[in-house]
């Protein structure tokens, strides 16, 4: 085959540092957008992307060319660079060390992007620390607690 052909569909999920609801309404609107700039800007297509107080889903194509790893990098290297120019209060924002991701069937696109737009409903019912737990535990990532969170 003369060309490289992918489609790579990424459920992305990463917290705050320590799980800190630090990120207001406000700024998490802006956050929003934000990373879908990054994400264009490295050819990765986002579907969508929902901040919430102390964590961000993300549901993208990623590009071909760009390892996971690289992405999440980018995304979040510069999302909190710029995060910390928002206000005095956030001068000290960091996201967490890692990350989970999850691949997504094309015919899960429409589930996927509900079940991410619908963060703030769903959290009043299930915590972040719950939440990560069940999509590792169906997806058969094995975790040792003891090293799943910092």
């Amino acid at each position: 085959m003369p060309q490289s052909l992918a489609h790579m569909l990424v459920h992305l999920i990463f917290s705050t540092k320590d799980r800190k609801p630090v990120l207001s309404k406000e700024v998490r609107e802006e956050l929003n957008a934000y990373i879908v700039g990054i994400l264009h800007h490295y050819n990765c297509h986002p579907i969508i992307v929902k901040a919430v107080e102390d964590h961000v889903h993300i549901l993208f194509f990623l590009a071909k060319d760009v390892a996971l790893s690289k992405a999440v990098e980018r995304v979040k290297s510069s999302s909190s660079k710029w995060i910390k120019t928002k206000s005095p209060a956030l001068a000290n924002f960091r996201w967490q060390y890692g990350y989970s991701a999850f691949s997504v069937s094309q015919s899960n696109t429409d589930t996927v992007r509900a079940y991410i737009a619908r963060q703030e409903e769903h959290h009043r019912k299930v915590s972040f620390m719950d939440e990560v737990k069940k999509f590792l535990d169906k997806h058969k990532i094995e975790y040792d607690d003891r090293y799943l969170w910092d």
